[in-house]
């Protein structure tokens, strides 16, 4: 590959292929360098230390949770078109961007917002940890390694319940005296269904019957 035409996302995609390949135990840059055909030094004109390359892999894996969540977060929404909304974060913006400026928006009440949320983090996760799981494992290692970055992956996921939340409260459909405290305690109560530590759980052939259980009794608590 030309010097010339080398992108930081180029980077990171053989990074990530490099990680499944021999594991973040073994993987070196000077891994990466080889499978793009560059030297080790082109690779450290994007990212100064292998650290940082490591740390903006783990946010790229983490940012593509953000981007699906995003798109459910805002499917009832045009931008600016809801008061005390606040900016919009990068996860919205690509979850537009990919989606198209046109794109439907389907207003859905908070209640089924929130448990589509969350089944689609479930599902997200779950599907990292069975589809690759090779992959998975070594994420599960470098997420050890990044806390700035698994800090910032948390408050977004956060920020977009405490809208969710926020939104079924001006609705009439939930009550909370702080919504940001309230999204947390949701977030908190289903770690269960994404925290990567119960990866092993989810295969249980009962964990969906489980999941609506818990479901059902956070929105039954969040009823008027």
């Amino acid at each position: 590959m030309a010097t010339e035409s080398l992108t930081a996302e180029r980077i990171l995609e053989a990074t990530e292929e490099v990680l499944r390949r021999y594991g973040p135990a073994k993987a070196t840059v000077l891994d990466v360098a080889r499978v793009l055909g560059v030297s080790h030094g082109s690779v450290y004109r994007h990212f100064r230390t292998k650290a940082a390359l490591r740390e903006a892999v783990t946010a790229r894996w983490l940012s593509r949770t953000e981007v699906a969540l995003a798109r459910i977060t805002e499917g009832a929404r045009k931008p600016g078109a809801e008061p005390g909304a606040g900016p919009r974060t990068e996860p919205e913006a690509k979850a537009e961007a990919q989606d198209g400026p046109d794109a439907e928006r389907v207003s859905e009440p908070g209640p089924e917002k929130l448990r589509d949320w969350l089944l689609t983090l479930f599902d997200t996760k779950r599907h990292k940890a069975g589809d690759d799981p090779e992959l998975f494992a070594t994420f599960s290692v470098l997420i050890d390694e990044s806390s700035g970055v698994v800090d910032a992956h948390l408050t977004e996921l956060t920020r977009q319940l405490t809208r969710i939340v926020e939104e079924g409260v001006r609705a009439g459909e939930f009550v909370a005296a702080d919504p940001a405290t309230t999204a947390g305690a949701v977030f908190a109560a289903t770690a269960r269904f994404h925290d990567p530590a119960y990866a092993p759980e989810w295969r249980k052939p009962t964990i969906d019957d489980e999941f609506s259980a818990v479901c059902d009794l956070v929105l039954r608590g969040l009823r008027p």
